[in-house]
This record gives structure tokens, sequence and C-alpha cells, in this order.
């Protein structure tokens, strides 16, 4: 065998070994396709191209934006979806309120209070929902009322566990206390969210 013949089936061969993973890749995607248009025909949707609701994230089909918490002690935020992406900002509070902005795979895009992140791997998100405490000194009552008796005081940027909320007031455990607090002192909740 000469040179010439060597390289050509060396080649061939490398050119064989990098097609197989395509097949494989082409044949999932073949069946993801026929699975889909056999929902759509069950639903007698074939043929229509269905707008994806903006509003729903395209992994999870959950609402955007959303709250989230951080599920360790810390959790890198990245400039893009993927390991390889440089780290801008490492988050390390756990039971951080987190909001998910958007989603790609496995990578949720998410900010903190101030605006601030980037993409994080889902495992490092918990549903858990939590609060962050946003003005200076926060009281906790034991009644959702303005004159209801001051439970507890905490100070700003303190973080406590989400346990329900009603039009204006929420109800949140930090420390082991628990108390009411009105939703304008807290970020991790939605101005019209109502939680039971």
């Amino acid at each position: 065998m000469n040179r010439k013949q060597f390289l050509t089936m060396t080649l061939a061969g490398g050119l064989a070994c990098l097609s197989q993973p395509l097949l494989a890749q082409e044949s999932e995607a073949d069946e993801a396709a026929a699975e889909a248009e056999a929902r759509a025909k069950a639903a007698g949707t074939k043929g229509k191209v269905l707008p994806r609701d903006p509003s729903k994230g395209a992994v999870t089909n959950l609402p955007i934006p959303r709250y989230v918490s951080l599920k360790g002690r810390e959790g890198n935020a990245r400039r893009g979806p993927g390991l390889t992406h440089q780290t801008d900002w490492v988050f390390k509070a756990s039971g951080m309120p987190l909001r998910i902005t958007a989603e790609f795979e496995h990578w949720r895009k998410i900010e903190d209070s101030e605006g601030l992140g980037g993409w994080v791997h889902y495992s490092l998100l918990s549903g858990v929902r939590s609060v962050l405490v946003v003005v200076d000194r926060a009281q906790f009552h034991d009644k959702p009322e303005i004159g209801a008796q001051v439970a507890f005081e905490a100070e700003r940027n303190v973080i406590g566990k989400l346990l329900e909320c009603t039009k204006d007031w929420c109800r949140v455990s930090t420390s082991g206390d628990k108390g009411w607090i009105q939703k304008t002192a807290l970020w991790g909740v939605d101005p019209d969210e109502i939680l039971n």
C-alpha cells in the first residue's frame, strides 16, 4: 500500500466515524418530528405552525419571567448558556431569590434584585420561593394589617422563605420567625401575585 492509498483509506475511515454520530442525531430528530406530527394530528393541528407563547419558557413551558431561588451556597452566572462561556457573577447566598427571564436547553437566564445575572445551569436553581427585604428596616406583623402588632424586624437584604401572599401582603419566614410584611418592602414576588 502506498502513501496515497493509506491517506485515502484513513480519511474515508475518519469520515465514516464522524458520520455515525450525525446519523444518530438525524434519527433522533426524525423520531422527535414524527412524534410531534402524531401529537399535532391528534390535536387537529397537523400542517399548522403554531406560534410559541412568548410568556412561556421555550423548554419548560412555565411562565417567563418567574421567580426561583438559588439552591446551594454558590452559583456561577455566565455570559451565555454553556460551560465555555465566561463567568460574570458568582451568587453566594443560599436561598437568594432570582428571576428567570429566558430558557435554553438546561440553562436559565436569571437576574437578581439589581438586574445583574447571566446564564446558570438549571440544577443550581430551586422552585422554593424566597424574597429579599428591600427597605432599610422592615416590620413583620402578626396579621396582614398596618395596625397589627409587630412580630419582628429585619434589615435590608435579609432573605426569607415566602409562605403565602394576599393582594398587598406576604407571610414570610426568616431565621425561624414568621410574620406578614407589605409586598412593597420585598423583591421576589410580583405586585399582583397571590400565593396560598
